[in-house]
């Protein structure tokens, strides 16, 4: 482990800002039709949220808190929402996510499309924070590998040679 991942003081001020980071990004997908941001946008900072965590705490650790059939099933999930208000909206006659074509219980037909709207930003939130935290895991060393690597040497050793 290097020193920046055995310091207290930056585990201790991940481990308090990782729920707000997370929060944050719950805030951006919600508010990303009305405003700047959105389901992509939200997405991304959910899954840097997971990926600090997993450098500072350790690929092992990081695996423990998104394991991969859970991140499985959060990406196909998100996939799946996504893609069926898609298909509601081709199977009432309109267009694929032509949200105002689709009855629901409001009679507003911006409702609906609010509604929809939402769903489909969740479904790609979900997808793409998922797909972020695979692809990093993906790419991240193996535990074993990563407690063979060395230790980094100081700087005075440097200057002896």
């Amino acid at each position: 482990m290097s020193r920046i991942q055995e310091s207290v003081i930056v585990r201790t001020i991940v481990r308090i800002m990782v729920p707000f980071i997370e929060l944050f990004a719950l805030y951006v997908i919600m508010h990303g039709s009305g405003g700047p941001g959105g389901g992509f946008q939200g997405g991304v900072i959910f899954g840097a949220a997971i990926i600090l965590y997993a450098m500072i705490y350790g690929i092992a650790k990081g695996k423990e808190r998104m394991p991969d059939t859970l991140d499985k099933i959060l990406a196909s999930t998100g996939l799946t929402i996504y893609a069926g208000t898609g298909l509601l909206c081709l199977f009432f006659g309109g267009k694929f996510l032509q949200y105002g074509m689709v009855p629901l219980l409001p009679d507003d037909p911006a409702e609906v499309s609010a509604l929809l709207i939402d769903a489909v930003e969740i479904g790609i939130g979900i997808t793409v924070s998922a797909v972020m935290i695979s692809l990093f895991f993906d790419v991240s060393p193996p535990e074993s590998e990563e407690e063979e690597l060395p230790a980094e040497l100081p700087i005075s050793t440097y200057r002896e040679a």
